[in-house]
């Protein structure tokens, strides 16, 4: 049986709150072609709003991380463009408009102590340590990692080791926090810790997120939007909203509610397993 169509359609009860919501990040038909021809985006529209905590799921080489570059303005489209505050890139780093980034690997610095792996951004910056290390240490007890501040990171767990990156994205005091993947190599249980914490985090701090996983439950878990993404070209084939409220515990894990969703999801991937054929 073939799966059944999908449409782009919001709940009527959610969309008209969260559309009221200021856009922070829009990709306005932008495209990536990267200078091997290898075209990882063919046009794609979709706005990130204040307060979103918004999931890009899809298989391997549909773009997530390709579109998630873009929006932090690592990596520049080929065609279409992006606004920051209804503003051009200029506006990232001004005050309440601060974007933090985690990467899939930690990227430590092996021969640094955690405090001053946390500590890179502020010395990179020229900023000076009476200034910084009360904001790497708030960062370090958000994560609960005050305790191990001297440690290195061939001490650590790797579930400790990605907290130090988060705490490092943390230090800067962010407003947007988008993570590619931070927690694909990681245990189910530490997994599951480390979803429930950035949840916390995110409502504490009234971040707006983008979260780039391979895993459903993980997406249906965390998100007010789930993107889903197809390949060959990458694009933007179905958005889901999550309209659970928060603070989420394991009650909503093995929820009917949480099952029907993951089957929406699954449903939605199951389309983006099929080939764009192209004219004959």
């Amino acid at each position: 049986m073939s799966p059944a169509p999908l449409t782009l359609d919001e709940p009527a009860a959610i969309a008209p709150a969260r559309l009221a919501a200021a856009p922070v990040i829009e990709v306005l038909s932008a495209e990536k072609v990267f200078a091997d021809g290898t075209r990882a985006l063919q046009p794609v529209d979709l706005t990130l709003r204040a307060g979103d905590f918004m999931t890009l799921i899809g298989p391997s080489g549909c773009g997530k991380s390709t579109l998630l570059g873009m929006m932090s303005n690592l990596l520049q489209p080929s065609e279409g463009r992006l606004s920051w505050w209804r503003g051009g890139p200029e506006k990232i780093g001004a005050r309440g408009r601060q974007i933090g980034i985690v990467f899939q690997d930690p990227t430590l610095m092996p021969w640094a102590t955690v405090e001053k792996n946390v500590r890179l951004l502020f010395d990179l910056d020229g900023i000076p340590a009476a200034e910084s290390t009360p904001r790497v240490h708030d960062a370090l007890a958000r994560v609960g990692l005050s305790k191990f501040a001297r440690h290195y990171p061939r001490q650590l767990s790797g579930g400790m080791r990605m907290r130090v990156a988060i705490a490092r994205a943390l230090a800067t005091d962010p407003d947007v926090l988008l993570m590619d993947e931070p927690f694909g190599a990681l245990d189910e249980f530490t997994r599951h810790k480390l979803d429930s914490d950035i949840l916390d985090m995110w409502r504490e701090r009234s971040l707006t997120a983008v979260f780039v996983t391979h895993s459903i439950y993980e997406a249906v878990f965390l998100s007010t939007r789930i993107v889903v993404m197809a390949a060959s070209p990458g694009r933007i084939i179905h958005e889901i909203v999550v309209d659970e409220p928060f603070p989420r515990d394991e009650s909503f894990r093995v929820s009917t509610r949480f099952a029907n969703l993951c089957a929406d999801v699954l449903n939605a991937l199951s389309h983006a397993q099929k080939p764009t054929l192209g004219p004959s």
